[in-house]
């Protein structure tokens, strides 16, 4: 009777291990940025760069846009050649600004 419980018991065990879950498949959200929207993160990025590097928005260049998984970052550099990596979120708003 012993036995014959405990493998009944390990069956169950078992069988409760090897069903599959039926959760729904997670993907990635892939969030694109039009041409108007990412025109306004340039001028945001400029602005935030100019009033700390005490410079004029016409004088500061943005080189790079690149996406992430989480973020959206634009390089740039100042007249005096100081570079500068502005950071935005999947939506766009700007969350930073970094002296490289």
């Amino acid at each position: 009777m012993m036995k014959a419980s405990a493998s009944a018991l390990m069956l169950l065990l078992l069988s409760g291990c090897s069903t599959p879950s039926d959760g729904p498949a997670q993907q990635a959200q892939k969030g694109k940025v039009g041409p108007a929207h990412s025109l306004s993160m340039e001028q945001l990025c400029r602005q935030n760069a100019a009033r700390r590097y005490n410079t004029d928005t016409r004088q500061i260049a943005v080189i790079g846009f690149e996406q992430f998984q989480s973020s959206y970052e634009m390089r740039g550099f100042t007249p005096r050649k100081e570079a500068f990596v502005c950071t935005f979120d999947t939506e766009g708003r700007f969350l930073h600004l970094s002296m490289r």
